[in-house]
């Protein structure tokens, strides 16, 4: 699991964050791996200038929070805004 977490987050500096510990930014996304499901990607093109984003549609994430807010809960978006752009 530190690969994908401590590992990255020391490797570009992000010091806040790659654990859950107190003081921290508390980064996490609850999974059911029961049922998750993945779906293909689709093409959107809704950016500026015409540009195109692929979104991967996904079931069975129980909750994702970001700064110890919950965002999503049970695949629904909450309206929670916490996050914030991470420039190098």
């Amino acid at each position: 699991m530190a690969k994908q977490t401590s590992r990255n987050a020391d490797l570009y500096g992000l010091n806040d964050r790659g654990r859950l510990a107190v003081g921290l930014r508390a980064d996490i996304n609850v999974i059911d791996f029961e049922n998750l499901t993945v779906s293909p990607p689709k093409a959107f093109h809704d950016l500026p200038a015409g540009g195109t984003r692929l979104i991967q549609p996904v079931k069975g994430y129980l909750a994702t929070l970001v700064k110890g807010q919950v965002t999503r809960r049970h695949d629904a978006d909450t309206g929670a805004r916490p996050g914030s752009l991470v420039r190098s």
